[in-house]
């Protein structure tokens, strides 16, 4: 996996990756389940889409992040809750599935989206290693940054829509370290500065 650049977040990232890969090789799975958390704007979406783009396992990952299923600001729980419903569960027992985007814009269900456990799936987002989701992993990833990069990178991501929600979401991710404490139970901590 070559370099992007200089720039330190992307070399660590780079990291991240190829330990993320190499996770997956040593699991030896034909369809093996990847979880990558951490808080907002630490670098959970490129990093999966790093880890899809080089899927070391024969097919495509089902690369599905959190964002499409949180029913709303307030819904960082009810967003897990809807993929260990409608995705995990059903991939670990060997079953077909569907899961609903959530459309932000008209605060509803959307599309329906296929889950096959024939294939690896990647799930990220704050919240995706919990106790719950943990035992159906094969691989589980804690991303760590430091809160004022995270805040400045969310918000040149997402623009002024996030900084209303940002304190509130920020109170749902604490409630979620402190009850399910993500980082113990991830295979994997990674640091992004």
């Amino acid at each position: 996996m070559p370099s992007r650049n200089d720039d330190p977040v992307a070399q660590a990232l780079q990291r991240a990756a190829v330990s993320i890969i190499d996770a997956i090789v040593a699991v030896e799975a034909s369809n093996p389940v990847v979880l990558i958390d951490g808080r907002a704007g630490a670098g959970k979406t490129t990093l999966s889409r790093m880890v899809a783009a080089n899927w070391p396992v024969a097919g495509r990952p089902q690369l599905i992040a959190l964002d499409s299923l949180y029913p709303g600001w307030d819904g960082l729980d009810a967003g897990v809750e809807r993929a260990l419903h409608d995705i995990l569960r059903p991939h670990a027992r060997g079953l077909l599935s569907t899961w609903r985007r959530w459309d932000w814009e008209s605060e509803t269900d959307a599309e329906a989206h296929a889950v096959t456990p024939a294939l690896g799936v990647i799930l990220e987002g704050c919240g995706a290693v919990n106790p719950a989701t943990a035992r159906l992993a094969d691989v589980g990833v804690w991303v760590e940054s430091p809160d004022a990069a995270r805040k400045r990178r969310a918000l040149d991501r997402d623009g002024e829509g996030f900084r209303p929600h940002w304190d509130g979401w920020a109170a749902q991710e604490e409630r979620h370290l402190e009850r399910d404490d993500p980082r113990a139970l991830a295979t994997l901590r990674v640091a992004v500065p």
